[in-house]
Protein backbone atom coordinates (compact mmCIF):
# COMPACT_ATOMS: atom_id res chain seq x y z
CA UNK A 1 0.00 0.00 0.00
CA UNK A 2 1.46 3.00 -1.37
CA UNK A 3 2.10 6.22 2.00
CA UNK A 4 -1.10 8.12 0.05
CA UNK A 5 -3.41 5.61 0.01
CA UNK A 6 -2.18 4.44 3.90
CA UNK A 7 -3.27 8.45 4.55
CA UNK A 8 -6.09 8.72 2.57
CA UNK A 9 -7.66 5.18 4.08
CA UNK A 10 -6.62 6.38 7.50
CA UNK A 11 -8.65 9.98 7.50
CA UNK A 12 -11.73 8.36 5.38
CA UNK A 13 -11.69 5.74 8.71
CA UNK A 14 -12.17 8.30 11.71
CA UNK A 15 -15.10 8.24 13.10
CA UNK A 16 -15.96 11.57 12.23
CA UNK A 17 -15.33 10.58 8.51
CA UNK A 18 -16.38 7.25 7.85
CA UNK A 19 -20.02 7.93 6.88
CA UNK A 20 -18.81 9.73 3.58
CA UNK A 21 -18.45 6.49 2.60
CA UNK A 22 -22.20 5.99 2.14
CA UNK A 23 -22.75 8.79 0.43
CA UNK A 24 -21.50 7.19 -2.52
CA UNK A 25 -24.38 7.46 -5.79
CA UNK A 26 -24.47 4.41 -8.09
CA UNK A 27 -26.40 4.39 -11.54
CA UNK A 28 -26.76 1.43 -14.01
CA UNK A 29 -27.72 1.87 -17.94
CA UNK A 30 -28.47 -1.58 -19.06
CA UNK A 31 -28.78 -2.11 -23.46
CA UNK A 32 -30.93 -5.67 -24.84
CA UNK A 33 -31.97 -5.94 -27.70
CA UNK A 34 -35.63 -6.84 -28.13
CA UNK A 35 -35.92 -10.52 -30.23
CA UNK A 36 -38.32 -12.79 -31.42
CA UNK A 37 -39.55 -16.14 -29.89
CA UNK A 38 -37.64 -17.55 -32.98
CA UNK A 39 -34.32 -15.53 -31.69
CA UNK A 40 -34.05 -12.69 -34.65
CA UNK A 41 -33.90 -9.69 -34.37
CA UNK A 42 -37.75 -7.65 -33.66
CA UNK A 43 -38.61 -5.68 -36.56
CA UNK A 44 -41.08 -3.67 -34.74
CA UNK A 45 -41.72 -0.76 -33.86
CA UNK A 46 -40.55 0.19 -30.26
CA UNK A 47 -43.56 -0.15 -28.30
CA UNK A 48 -45.87 2.70 -27.52
CA UNK A 49 -47.06 1.20 -24.36
CA UNK A 50 -43.31 1.80 -22.87
CA UNK A 51 -43.44 5.24 -23.66
CA UNK A 52 -41.59 7.81 -25.53
CA UNK A 53 -37.90 7.19 -26.82
CA UNK A 54 -37.39 10.10 -26.94
CA UNK A 55 -38.58 12.01 -23.48
CA UNK A 56 -39.37 8.89 -20.96
CA UNK A 57 -36.53 9.12 -18.08
CA UNK A 58 -36.11 5.73 -17.76
CA UNK A 59 -36.44 3.61 -21.01
CA UNK A 60 -35.50 4.50 -23.97
CA UNK A 61 -33.34 3.15 -26.92
CA UNK A 62 -29.87 2.93 -27.83
CA UNK A 63 -29.10 2.79 -31.56
CA UNK A 64 -31.96 0.75 -32.81
CA UNK A 65 -34.93 0.45 -32.67
CA UNK A 66 -34.61 -3.04 -31.47
CA UNK A 67 -32.24 -1.99 -28.76
CA UNK A 68 -33.64 -0.80 -25.56
CA UNK A 69 -31.86 1.06 -22.74
CA UNK A 70 -33.06 1.01 -19.39
CA UNK A 71 -31.61 3.64 -17.06
CA UNK A 72 -31.98 3.87 -13.52
CA UNK A 73 -31.86 7.16 -11.07
CA UNK A 74 -29.00 7.35 -8.75
CA UNK A 75 -28.61 5.64 -5.36
CA UNK A 76 -26.21 5.66 -2.33
CA UNK A 77 -26.91 1.57 -2.20
CA UNK A 78 -26.10 -0.43 -5.14
CA UNK A 79 -29.06 -2.74 -3.97
CA UNK A 80 -31.57 -0.04 -4.76
CA UNK A 81 -30.05 0.73 -7.77
CA UNK A 82 -30.66 -2.54 -8.86
CA UNK A 83 -34.00 -3.09 -7.25
CA UNK A 84 -35.07 -0.17 -9.74
CA UNK A 85 -33.51 -1.95 -12.48
CA UNK A 86 -35.28 -5.11 -11.71
CA UNK A 87 -38.53 -2.85 -11.80
CA UNK A 88 -38.05 -1.65 -15.23
CA UNK A 89 -37.55 -5.33 -16.68
CA UNK A 90 -40.53 -6.24 -15.24
CA UNK A 91 -42.67 -3.40 -16.66
CA UNK A 92 -40.91 -3.58 -20.09
CA UNK A 93 -41.64 -7.59 -19.95
CA UNK A 94 -45.33 -6.66 -19.30
CA UNK A 95 -45.68 -4.63 -22.52
CA UNK A 96 -43.37 -7.05 -24.96
CA UNK A 97 -45.85 -8.87 -26.48
CA UNK A 98 -44.73 -11.78 -26.57
CA UNK A 99 -41.10 -10.62 -27.40
CA UNK A 100 -37.82 -11.48 -25.60
CA UNK A 101 -34.73 -9.52 -24.25
CA UNK A 102 -31.70 -11.25 -25.58
CA UNK A 103 -29.58 -12.49 -22.63
CA UNK A 104 -25.76 -11.85 -23.65
CA UNK A 105 -24.15 -8.57 -25.30
CA UNK A 106 -23.02 -9.90 -28.55
CA UNK A 107 -26.13 -10.00 -30.55
CA UNK A 108 -28.52 -12.33 -31.92
CA UNK A 109 -28.53 -13.76 -35.62
CA UNK A 110 -28.96 -10.35 -37.55
CA UNK A 111 -30.62 -10.04 -40.88
CA UNK A 112 -28.98 -8.01 -43.77
CA UNK A 113 -27.81 -4.17 -42.86
CA UNK A 114 -30.46 -2.83 -44.73
CA UNK A 115 -33.19 -4.33 -42.45
CA UNK A 116 -31.23 -3.37 -39.09
CA UNK A 117 -33.77 -0.49 -37.50
CA UNK A 118 -32.31 2.85 -36.54
CA UNK A 119 -34.14 4.27 -34.07
CA UNK A 120 -36.69 7.03 -34.40
CA UNK A 121 -37.64 9.73 -32.26
CA UNK A 122 -40.66 11.64 -33.81
CA UNK A 123 -40.43 14.68 -35.89
CA UNK A 124 -39.29 17.31 -33.54
CA UNK A 125 -35.99 18.49 -34.57
CA UNK A 126 -34.44 16.99 -31.37
CA UNK A 127 -35.97 13.57 -32.44
CA UNK A 128 -34.73 14.03 -36.29
CA UNK A 129 -31.62 15.21 -35.24
CA UNK A 130 -30.88 12.18 -33.24
CA UNK A 131 -32.42 9.67 -35.77
CA UNK A 132 -29.75 11.24 -38.42
CA UNK A 133 -26.93 11.14 -35.33
CA UNK A 134 -27.94 7.14 -35.84
CA UNK A 135 -27.54 7.50 -39.68
CA UNK A 136 -24.04 8.81 -38.99
CA UNK A 137 -23.25 5.92 -36.92
CA UNK A 138 -24.68 3.32 -39.60
CA UNK A 139 -22.88 5.04 -42.48
CA UNK A 140 -19.47 5.37 -40.25
CA UNK A 141 -19.45 2.02 -38.66
CA UNK A 142 -22.31 -0.19 -40.12
CA UNK A 143 -25.45 -1.28 -38.26
CA UNK A 144 -24.14 -4.20 -36.98
CA UNK A 145 -21.83 -3.14 -34.83
CA UNK A 146 -24.27 -0.96 -33.22
CA UNK A 147 -26.28 -3.95 -32.01
CA UNK A 148 -23.66 -4.90 -29.42
CA UNK A 149 -25.01 -4.26 -25.95
CA UNK A 150 -23.41 -3.39 -22.48
CA UNK A 151 -23.66 -1.78 -19.17
CA UNK A 152 -22.53 1.38 -18.08
CA UNK A 153 -22.12 1.98 -14.21
CA UNK A 154 -21.77 5.50 -13.24
CA UNK A 155 -20.47 5.80 -9.80
CA UNK A 156 -19.33 9.48 -7.82
CA UNK A 157 -17.87 10.13 -4.49
CA UNK A 158 -19.53 13.21 -2.10
CA UNK A 159 -18.43 16.39 -2.85
CA UNK A 160 -17.95 16.26 1.15
CA UNK A 161 -14.60 13.79 0.36
CA UNK A 162 -12.99 15.33 -1.65
CA UNK A 163 -13.31 18.43 0.30
CA UNK A 164 -12.11 16.93 2.94
CA UNK A 165 -9.05 15.01 1.26
CA UNK A 166 -8.36 18.76 -0.33
CA UNK A 167 -8.09 20.47 3.00
CA UNK A 168 -5.79 17.75 4.63
CA UNK A 169 -3.85 17.87 1.30
CA UNK A 170 -3.06 21.59 1.09
CA UNK A 171 -4.38 21.75 -2.58
CA UNK A 172 -4.14 25.30 -3.43
CA UNK A 173 -6.84 24.36 -6.52
CA UNK A 174 -10.55 25.41 -6.56
CA UNK A 175 -12.86 22.53 -5.20
CA UNK A 176 -13.92 22.37 -8.61
CA UNK A 177 -10.56 21.87 -10.15
CA UNK A 178 -9.12 19.59 -7.41
CA UNK A 179 -12.47 17.28 -7.67
CA UNK A 180 -12.04 17.02 -11.30
CA UNK A 181 -8.38 16.51 -11.22
CA UNK A 182 -9.17 13.61 -8.83
CA UNK A 183 -11.87 12.27 -11.33
CA UNK A 184 -9.37 12.17 -13.85
CA UNK A 185 -6.55 10.77 -11.64
CA UNK A 186 -9.26 7.73 -11.04
CA UNK A 187 -9.57 7.01 -14.79
CA UNK A 188 -5.82 7.40 -15.05
CA UNK A 189 -5.65 4.63 -12.13
CA UNK A 190 -8.91 2.69 -14.13
CA UNK A 191 -6.97 2.44 -17.49
CA UNK A 192 -3.94 0.62 -15.59
CA UNK A 193 -5.97 -2.03 -13.70
CA UNK A 194 -9.25 -2.07 -15.54
CA UNK A 195 -7.38 -5.36 -17.52
CA UNK A 196 -8.69 -6.97 -14.34
CA UNK A 197 -12.75 -5.97 -14.70
CA UNK A 198 -12.15 -7.70 -18.09
CA UNK A 199 -10.96 -11.08 -16.99
CA UNK A 200 -13.52 -11.52 -13.92
CA UNK A 201 -16.51 -9.79 -15.46
CA UNK A 202 -15.78 -10.40 -19.52
CA UNK A 203 -18.94 -12.96 -20.63
CA UNK A 204 -18.55 -12.83 -24.57
CA UNK A 205 -16.11 -15.00 -25.51
CA UNK A 206 -18.41 -15.98 -28.32
CA UNK A 207 -20.84 -14.89 -31.29
CA UNK A 208 -23.05 -15.62 -33.56
CA UNK A 209 -21.36 -16.29 -37.22
CA UNK A 210 -23.52 -14.44 -39.14
CA UNK A 211 -21.83 -11.25 -36.81
CA UNK A 212 -18.61 -10.89 -38.97
CA UNK A 213 -20.71 -10.03 -42.24
CA UNK A 214 -18.08 -12.31 -44.49
CA UNK A 215 -14.98 -10.39 -42.70
CA UNK A 216 -11.46 -11.84 -42.54
CA UNK A 217 -11.47 -12.30 -38.91
CA UNK A 218 -8.79 -14.85 -36.19
CA UNK A 219 -11.67 -16.31 -34.64
CA UNK A 220 -11.81 -19.89 -34.30
CA UNK A 221 -15.06 -21.99 -35.25
CA UNK A 222 -16.90 -23.76 -32.28
CA UNK A 223 -19.96 -24.99 -34.85
CA UNK A 224 -21.33 -23.81 -37.84
CA UNK A 225 -23.01 -21.17 -37.07
CA UNK A 226 -21.02 -20.16 -33.92
CA UNK A 227 -17.59 -17.95 -33.59
CA UNK A 228 -15.30 -17.82 -30.44
CA UNK A 229 -11.36 -17.17 -28.97
CA UNK A 230 -10.35 -20.37 -26.68
CA UNK A 231 -9.10 -17.68 -24.08
CA UNK A 232 -11.19 -14.79 -24.56
CA UNK A 233 -13.00 -12.67 -22.26
CA UNK A 234 -14.75 -10.28 -24.08
CA UNK A 235 -14.81 -10.40 -27.68
CA UNK A 236 -17.06 -7.03 -27.44
CA UNK A 237 -14.59 -4.94 -26.15
CA UNK A 238 -12.32 -6.63 -28.63
CA UNK A 239 -11.00 -5.14 -32.04
CA UNK A 240 -14.18 -7.01 -33.19
CA UNK A 241 -16.62 -4.49 -31.28
CA UNK A 242 -16.85 -0.97 -30.96
CA UNK A 243 -13.23 0.70 -32.58
CA UNK A 244 -12.61 3.24 -35.27
CA UNK A 245 -9.75 3.89 -37.34
CA UNK A 246 -11.14 7.45 -37.84
CA UNK A 247 -10.83 7.78 -33.98
CA UNK A 248 -7.99 5.56 -33.51
CA UNK A 249 -5.74 9.24 -33.33
CA UNK A 250 -8.24 10.03 -30.34
CA UNK A 251 -7.19 8.04 -27.22
CA UNK A 252 -6.40 10.55 -24.23
CA UNK A 253 -4.15 10.04 -22.00
CA UNK A 254 -6.16 11.75 -19.23
CA UNK A 255 -3.22 13.58 -17.56
CA UNK A 256 -5.79 16.43 -17.02
CA UNK A 257 -9.63 17.04 -18.09
CA UNK A 258 -8.15 19.90 -20.37
CA UNK A 259 -6.22 17.45 -22.20
CA UNK A 260 -8.92 15.35 -22.21
CA UNK A 261 -12.03 17.98 -23.25
CA UNK A 262 -9.44 19.69 -25.74
CA UNK A 263 -8.86 16.01 -27.79
CA UNK A 264 -12.63 15.93 -27.67
CA UNK A 265 -12.94 19.29 -29.22
CA UNK A 266 -10.77 19.12 -31.73
CA UNK A 267 -12.32 15.88 -33.04
CA UNK A 268 -15.75 17.23 -32.92
CA UNK A 269 -14.31 20.38 -35.28
CA UNK A 270 -12.29 18.43 -38.00
CA UNK A 271 -13.22 17.18 -40.80
CA UNK A 272 -12.39 12.91 -41.52
CA UNK A 273 -11.45 12.00 -45.19
CA UNK A 274 -13.58 9.16 -45.81
CA UNK A 275 -16.68 10.71 -44.00
CA UNK A 276 -16.02 13.78 -46.15
CA UNK A 277 -16.15 12.01 -49.16
CA UNK A 278 -19.58 10.39 -48.19
CA UNK A 279 -21.14 14.09 -47.72
CA UNK A 280 -23.85 15.47 -45.20
CA UNK A 281 -26.27 14.91 -47.68
CA UNK A 282 -27.62 12.99 -50.47
CA UNK A 283 -30.08 15.58 -51.77
CA UNK A 284 -32.68 16.22 -49.51
CA UNK A 285 -31.70 12.88 -47.36
CA UNK A 286 -29.77 13.74 -44.25
CA UNK A 287 -26.52 10.84 -44.11
CA UNK A 288 -24.86 12.04 -41.28
CA UNK A 289 -24.77 15.61 -38.93
CA UNK A 290 -21.38 16.33 -40.17
CA UNK A 291 -18.12 15.03 -41.77
CA UNK A 292 -15.93 15.68 -38.58
CA UNK A 293 -14.12 12.82 -36.75
CA UNK A 294 -16.64 12.67 -34.10
CA UNK A 295 -20.33 13.88 -34.84
CA UNK A 296 -21.05 14.44 -31.39
CA UNK A 297 -18.38 13.82 -28.34
CA UNK A 298 -20.87 11.05 -27.47
CA UNK A 299 -19.51 9.11 -30.40
CA UNK A 300 -15.83 8.67 -29.05
CA UNK A 301 -15.61 5.19 -27.72
CA UNK A 302 -14.15 4.56 -24.49
CA UNK A 303 -14.44 2.42 -21.92
CA UNK A 304 -14.93 4.58 -19.20
CA UNK A 305 -16.06 8.65 -19.45
CA UNK A 306 -15.58 11.37 -17.22
CA UNK A 307 -19.36 13.15 -16.70
CA UNK A 308 -21.00 15.38 -15.48
CA UNK A 309 -25.16 16.16 -15.99
CA UNK A 310 -25.80 18.32 -18.27
CA UNK A 311 -28.46 21.24 -18.05
CA UNK A 312 -31.29 21.87 -21.34
CA UNK A 313 -29.38 22.21 -24.12
CA UNK A 314 -25.94 21.97 -22.50
CA UNK A 315 -23.22 19.55 -24.64
CA UNK A 316 -21.06 17.00 -22.89
CA UNK A 317 -18.32 18.79 -22.80
CA UNK A 318 -19.74 22.13 -22.14
CA UNK A 319 -21.26 20.93 -18.58
CA UNK A 320 -17.48 19.45 -18.11
CA UNK A 321 -15.61 22.49 -18.76
CA UNK A 322 -17.48 25.06 -16.67
CA UNK A 323 -18.12 23.22 -13.98
CA UNK A 324 -15.86 20.54 -13.84
CA UNK A 325 -16.24 16.37 -13.30
CA UNK A 326 -19.17 15.00 -11.34
CA UNK A 327 -18.92 11.13 -11.64
CA UNK A 328 -17.22 8.59 -14.13
CA UNK A 329 -19.42 5.68 -16.40
CA UNK A 330 -17.92 2.61 -16.83
CA UNK A 331 -18.60 1.57 -19.86
CA UNK A 332 -16.43 -1.99 -20.62
CA UNK A 333 -19.29 -3.85 -18.78
CA UNK A 334 -20.17 -7.32 -20.77
CA UNK A 335 -24.10 -8.71 -19.55
CA UNK A 336 -23.63 -11.73 -17.66
CA UNK A 337 -26.20 -13.83 -19.59
CA UNK A 338 -26.58 -15.71 -16.68
CA UNK A 339 -27.86 -13.17 -14.71
CA UNK A 340 -31.42 -11.77 -14.84
CA UNK A 341 -30.36 -7.93 -15.31
CA UNK A 342 -26.67 -8.66 -16.62
CA UNK A 343 -25.22 -7.93 -13.44
CA UNK A 344 -25.80 -8.57 -9.82
CA UNK A 345 -25.17 -7.09 -6.32
CA UNK A 346 -21.99 -9.17 -5.58
CA UNK A 347 -20.39 -7.42 -8.94
CA UNK A 348 -21.74 -3.83 -7.95
CA UNK A 349 -19.80 -4.29 -4.69
CA UNK A 350 -16.73 -5.40 -6.48
CA UNK A 351 -16.82 -2.43 -8.58
CA UNK A 352 -17.23 0.24 -5.66
CA UNK A 353 -14.54 -1.18 -3.95
CA UNK A 354 -12.40 -1.00 -7.11
CA UNK A 355 -13.65 2.43 -8.21
CA UNK A 356 -12.51 3.63 -4.34
CA UNK A 357 -9.16 2.15 -5.14
CA UNK A 358 -8.47 3.73 -8.08
CA UNK A 359 -9.69 6.87 -6.73
CA UNK A 360 -7.48 7.22 -3.60
CA UNK A 361 -4.36 5.25 -4.95
CA UNK A 362 -1.56 7.27 -6.05
CA UNK A 363 -2.12 8.13 -9.84
CA UNK A 364 1.09 9.02 -11.64
CA UNK A 365 0.63 10.95 -15.28
CA UNK A 366 0.55 8.23 -18.10
CA UNK A 367 3.75 8.53 -19.40
CA UNK A 368 6.74 6.88 -21.02
CA UNK A 369 5.00 4.98 -23.33
CA UNK A 370 2.57 3.77 -20.37
CA UNK A 371 -0.46 4.93 -22.04
CA UNK A 372 -0.10 2.54 -25.18
CA UNK A 373 1.13 -0.29 -23.01
CA UNK A 374 -2.83 0.23 -20.89
CA UNK A 375 -4.24 -0.42 -23.95
CA UNK A 376 -2.33 -3.39 -25.10
CA UNK A 377 -2.90 -5.16 -21.72
CA UNK A 378 -6.82 -4.56 -21.54
CA UNK A 379 -6.74 -5.53 -25.57
CA UNK A 380 -4.47 -8.44 -24.82
CA UNK A 381 -6.98 -9.83 -22.02
CA UNK A 382 -10.37 -9.30 -23.76
CA UNK A 383 -8.75 -11.51 -26.36
CA UNK A 384 -6.65 -14.49 -24.19
CA UNK A 385 -7.19 -13.39 -20.81
CA UNK A 386 -7.92 -16.94 -19.42
CA UNK A 387 -5.00 -18.49 -21.83
CA UNK A 388 -2.52 -19.69 -18.85
CA UNK A 389 0.85 -18.23 -18.27
CA UNK A 390 -0.53 -15.13 -20.12
CA UNK A 391 1.36 -12.06 -19.34
CA UNK A 392 1.06 -8.10 -19.17
CA UNK A 393 3.53 -5.00 -19.33
CA UNK A 394 3.88 -3.63 -16.04
CA UNK A 395 6.37 -1.31 -16.25
CA UNK A 396 9.46 -2.15 -17.87
CA UNK A 397 9.05 -5.86 -16.63
CA UNK A 398 6.27 -9.02 -17.82
CA UNK A 399 4.33 -10.32 -15.26
CA UNK A 400 1.94 -13.16 -15.13
CA UNK A 401 -1.88 -12.34 -15.10
CA UNK A 402 -2.79 -14.48 -11.99
CA UNK A 403 0.15 -13.03 -10.30
CA UNK A 404 -0.71 -9.04 -10.50
CA UNK A 405 -4.74 -9.73 -10.38
CA UNK A 406 -4.22 -11.49 -7.23
CA UNK A 407 -1.83 -8.53 -5.54
CA UNK A 408 -4.30 -6.25 -7.05
CA UNK A 409 -7.17 -8.18 -4.90
CA UNK A 410 -4.97 -8.26 -2.36
CA UNK A 411 -4.42 -4.02 -2.50
CA UNK A 412 -8.33 -3.50 -2.93
CA UNK A 413 -8.92 -5.46 0.16
CA UNK A 414 -8.86 -2.52 2.62
CA UNK A 415 -11.19 -0.45 0.09
CA UNK A 416 -13.56 -3.26 0.74
CA UNK A 417 -12.93 -3.55 5.08
CA UNK A 418 -13.69 0.28 5.10
CA UNK A 419 -17.02 0.35 2.97
CA UNK A 420 -17.64 -2.23 5.06
CA UNK A 421 -17.23 -0.57 8.36
CA UNK A 422 -18.92 2.22 7.12
CA UNK A 423 -22.22 0.07 6.40
CA UNK A 424 -21.28 -2.34 9.46
CA UNK A 425 -21.45 -5.08 7.04
CA UNK A 426 -19.32 -7.42 5.44
CA UNK A 427 -20.93 -7.43 1.71
CA UNK A 428 -17.52 -5.49 0.09
CA UNK A 429 -15.59 -8.17 1.39
CA UNK A 430 -17.41 -11.05 0.84
CA UNK A 431 -17.97 -9.73 -2.75
CA UNK A 432 -14.05 -9.45 -3.29
CA UNK A 433 -13.60 -13.08 -2.18
CA UNK A 434 -15.80 -14.50 -5.06
CA UNK A 435 -13.21 -12.60 -7.53
CA UNK A 436 -10.33 -13.91 -5.41
CA UNK A 437 -11.51 -17.64 -6.54
CA UNK A 438 -12.02 -16.91 -10.22
CA UNK A 439 -8.17 -15.99 -10.01
CA UNK A 440 -7.41 -19.11 -8.22
CA UNK A 441 -9.64 -20.94 -10.92
CA UNK A 442 -10.44 -19.76 -13.63
CA UNK A 443 -12.95 -21.81 -14.81
CA UNK A 444 -15.02 -19.73 -12.47
CA UNK A 445 -15.01 -16.64 -14.98
CA UNK A 446 -17.91 -15.63 -16.54
CA UNK A 447 -16.63 -16.45 -20.13
CA UNK A 448 -15.12 -20.07 -18.97
CA UNK A 449 -18.44 -20.67 -17.71
CA UNK A 450 -20.13 -19.64 -21.13
CA UNK A 451 -17.79 -21.61 -23.50
CA UNK A 452 -18.11 -24.53 -20.93
CA UNK A 453 -21.98 -25.00 -22.32
CA UNK A 454 -20.92 -24.15 -25.51
CA UNK A 455 -18.34 -27.12 -25.70
CA UNK A 456 -21.42 -29.19 -24.77
CA UNK A 457 -23.01 -28.90 -28.12
CA UNK A 458 -25.07 -25.48 -27.89
CA UNK A 459 -24.34 -22.95 -30.20
CA UNK A 460 -24.20 -19.12 -29.33
CA UNK A 461 -27.63 -19.02 -30.45
CA UNK A 462 -28.81 -21.93 -28.51
CA UNK A 463 -27.71 -20.78 -25.26
CA UNK A 464 -28.43 -17.05 -25.39
CA UNK A 465 -32.32 -18.22 -26.34
CA UNK A 466 -32.35 -20.58 -23.28
CA UNK A 467 -31.11 -17.78 -20.98
CA UNK A 468 -33.81 -15.42 -22.73
CA UNK A 469 -36.36 -17.41 -22.36
CA UNK A 470 -35.09 -18.14 -18.00
CA UNK A 471 -34.93 -14.31 -17.71
CA UNK A 472 -38.15 -14.02 -19.51
CA UNK A 473 -39.81 -16.71 -16.53
CA UNK A 474 -38.30 -14.92 -14.02
CA UNK A 475 -39.43 -11.43 -14.89
CA UNK A 476 -43.01 -12.47 -16.07
CA UNK A 477 -43.49 -14.63 -13.02
CA UNK A 478 -43.10 -11.90 -10.51
CA UNK A 479 -45.31 -9.23 -11.69
CA UNK A 480 -45.10 -5.43 -10.45
CA UNK A 481 -46.99 -4.11 -7.30
CA UNK A 482 -50.08 -2.48 -8.51
CA UNK A 483 -48.50 0.68 -7.22
CA UNK A 484 -45.22 0.02 -8.95
CA UNK A 485 -47.41 -0.50 -12.16
CA UNK A 486 -49.21 2.12 -11.75
CA UNK A 487 -46.23 3.98 -11.70
CA UNK A 488 -44.77 2.91 -14.77
CA UNK A 489 -48.37 3.38 -16.19
CA UNK A 490 -48.15 7.15 -15.42
CA UNK A 491 -44.57 7.31 -16.83
CA UNK A 492 -45.29 6.16 -19.99
CA UNK A 493 -48.23 8.38 -20.08
CA UNK A 494 -46.13 11.42 -19.25
CA UNK A 495 -43.58 10.71 -21.88
CA UNK A 496 -45.82 10.72 -24.65
CA UNK A 497 -47.80 13.30 -23.69
CA UNK A 498 -44.31 15.35 -23.37
CA UNK A 499 -43.11 13.75 -26.92
CA UNK A 500 -46.58 15.38 -28.34
CA UNK A 501 -46.37 18.32 -26.68
CA UNK A 502 -42.61 18.99 -28.30
CA UNK A 503 -43.90 18.23 -31.97
CA UNK A 504 -46.92 20.63 -31.75
CA UNK A 505 -44.63 23.49 -30.85
CA UNK A 506 -43.29 25.46 -34.07
CA UNK A 507 -40.62 23.72 -35.24
CA UNK A 508 -38.15 26.00 -37.40
CA UNK A 509 -36.36 25.05 -40.44
CA UNK A 510 -34.16 21.78 -40.08
CA UNK A 511 -31.19 22.72 -41.83
CA UNK A 512 -31.29 25.68 -39.92
CA UNK A 513 -31.30 23.78 -36.42
CA UNK A 514 -28.47 20.94 -37.72
CA UNK A 515 -26.41 24.51 -38.76
CA UNK A 516 -27.07 26.02 -34.99
CA UNK A 517 -26.33 22.58 -33.81
CA UNK A 518 -23.16 22.44 -35.86
CA UNK A 519 -22.11 26.06 -35.24
CA UNK A 520 -22.08 25.23 -31.16
CA UNK A 521 -19.82 22.52 -32.21
CA UNK A 522 -17.65 24.90 -33.99
CA UNK A 523 -17.52 27.12 -31.14
CA UNK A 524 -16.02 24.80 -28.79
CA UNK A 525 -13.90 23.69 -31.22
CA UNK A 526 -11.67 27.06 -31.55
Amino acid sequence: MSDLLSRRLAQLGEPANLSLLGECLHGIERECLRVDRDGQLALTPHPQALGSALTHAQITTDYSESLLEFITGTANDPAATLAELDSIHRFAYDKLDGELLWSPSMPCALPDEETIPIARYGSSNIGRLKYVYRKGLALRYGKTMQCIAGIHYNFSLPEGLWQLQQQSEGSEQSARDYQSARYIALIRNFRRYSWLLMYLFGASPALDKGFMRGRPHHLQELDASTLYLPYATSLRMSDLGYQSSAQSGLTPCYNDLASYTDSLRLAVGTPYPAYVAAGIKRGDEWLQLNTNILQIENEYYSSIRPKRVTYSGERPIQALMSRGVQYVEVRCLDINPFLPLGIDVAQARFIDAFLLFCALEDSPLLENGECSSCTSNFLKVVKEGRRPGLHLHRGNQQVELKVWASELLERILPLAELLDRSQGSSVHIEALAQQQAKVADVEMTPSAQVLAILRQGKSFTEFAMQQSLRHAEYFRGQPLSAQQQQAFEQAAHDSLAAQAELEAQPKGDFDAFVAAYQASILALAV
